[in-house]
């Protein structure tokens, strides 16, 4: 007779005998978009735009109502999730332009080796877009950061999303591809799991292009959007997020079909809201939805940093709930590392949070308010934000003017309560400088390069 329960978020089963065996360690995908909107998906109320896997795993799981990216913008993003710190931290500041000095230190300890300490595989498989000098001994490389194995490009795919030329594995230039770069991702990903060790845990980060500019798209997947898209670009963009949707359901089969689905943590989110509408001339890239929120991409109102989330956890996460708690994805080191008992980092500020608290009892207790900088930010003249609570306060980059919200009765941040919530305005004022201080104290500088003067951010 077998018994299963549970011990600090591992499945263990014991035997008749009295005999208890070795844990069944859970394994972790992380799936990460390009610049999809908050309201992109089918299960996040989109009209016209199909996402049946995705919103298949959200049926099976938590749809994150405010699920958060740790930056409005890419690189920042990407920083504060794989090492649960607030990006301004570490000086990635902005999106890293190809030969920039900016790069995530070799000193910042990232999930994957935290995860690899304790007996984890790991592998990255996608954009990385964490250092200017990609493939180089210039900076460090994702193998430099706790990365097994590696199938990346440095910022998008090159020179399209279509047949691209840029991916490099474990250092190893690949050359021309065939299909799209979603696809390939997939496949490299679901290559990289059948050819595992079978006896290990494992994490798996899966970082797609898509539906990043220049949208590339196969016509099967646009074609259903000739009758409700405005624009032949916009039916193009529709189509991506439904091939996007089709390689994340492979990936999800290929889980099932080895058996890995029940004891594997799923994630899925993106690195920032969608592209600003109109930011590029002529593009196919600004057709995605913020929907019901303000901002977009680089921006700090709501549109430009909660991002769709999706969790999937079985045995921990019941199927089909709406998660109203505010999650960012610098929370997920915290987690893993709670799940799997790797031990975070005691030397440094770690500003996530470990959302284990929310798969028991549905709360997680904050040390400090969610943050956000963007000294690039448009839409206003708003360069910081912190979130506490159902409260949202925005201020400009000397923290002398400022912007309060109640998001659960004004998610699309129209009433401005600074002038009438004096006592609340005056005590999130006193936090946001707080930790403002604190990041700016611990900000590096860069040397002159690309990316690091005062342009705008691409």
């Amino acid at each position: 007779m077998i018994r299963w329960f549970t011990v600090c978020g591992l499945v263990v089963f014991s035997l008749s005998e009295g005999r208890t065996a070795e844990p069944s360690r859970t394994n972790f995908v992380i799936i990460l978009c390009d610049d999809l909107g908050y309201g992109d998906l089918g299960c996040f109320g989109h009209p016209h735009i199909q996402t049946r896997h995705l919103d298949k795993l959200a049926s099976e799981g938590w749809r994150l109502t405010d699920c958060y990216a740790a930056a409005p913008v890419c690189s920042p993003s990407r920083a504060g999730m794989l090492t649960g710190r607030i990006p301004n931290r570490m000086g990635i500041y902005d999106w890293i332009p190809e030969r920039s000095p900016m790069h995530l230190k070799s000193g910042e300890i990232t999930i994957a080796a935290l995860l690899k300490q304790v007996g984890y595989q790991t592998c990255h498989v996608g954009k990385w877009h964490c250092n200017g000098h990609f493939n180089s001994t210039e900076q460090p490389q994702p193998s430099d950061h706790g990365f097994d194995h590696w199938f990346s490009t440095q910022n998008n795919a090159a020179p399209s999303h279509k047949n691209p030329v840029n991916f490099v594995r474990n250092g190893q230039q690949v050359g021309p591809l065939e299909g799209y770069s979603s696809q390939i991702i997939v496949d490299e990903s679901i290559r990289w799991l059948g050819e595992r060790d079978k006896s290990r845990p494992f994490l798996l980060l899966v970082w797609l292009h898509s539906p990043h500019e220049p949208v590339a798209t196969a016509n099967p997947f646009v074609a259903p959007y000739a009758s409700v898209a405005q624009t032949p670009q916009q039916a193009e963009y529709f189509g991506n997020v439904t091939q996007l949707d089709h390689e994340v359901g492979r990936l999800l089969k290929s889980l099932d079909d080895d058996h890995l689905a029940e004891n594997t943590f799923v994630y899925f989110s993106s690195d920032n809201g969608p592209e600003t509408l109109n930011r590029y001339k002529g593009s196919e890239r600004s057709y995605g939805s913020p929907n019901p929120l303000r901002g977009m991409k680089l921006h700090m109102y709501e549109g430009g940093i909660r991002v769709p989330g999706i969790i999937r956890w079985p045995g921990h996460t019941k199927p089909a709930q709406t998660v109203n708690e505010p999650v960012v994805s610098y929370d997920l080191l915290p987690t893993l590392c709670a799940i799997s008992g790797a031990k975070p980092p005691a030397d440094r500020p770690l500003d996530g949070t470990s959302l284990l608290p929310l798969f028991d009892r549905g709360t997680v207790t904050r040390t400090k308010p969610i943050y956000w900088q963007y000294d690039r930010a448009i839409g206003g003249k708003n360069r910081v934000a912190i979130r506490s609570g159902d409260w949202k306060l925005l201020a400009n980059d000397d923290l002398s003017t400022f912007e309060l919200y109640n998001l659960q009765n004004d998610i699309a941040e129209t009433q401005n309560l600074a002038a009438s919530e004096p006592s609340r305005l005056s005590e999130m004022a006193t936090q946001l400088r707080k930790l403002h201080s604190e990041v700016k104290a611990e900000s590096p500088s860069w040397p002159e390069g690309p990316g690091t003067g005062p342009k705008g951010a691409k």
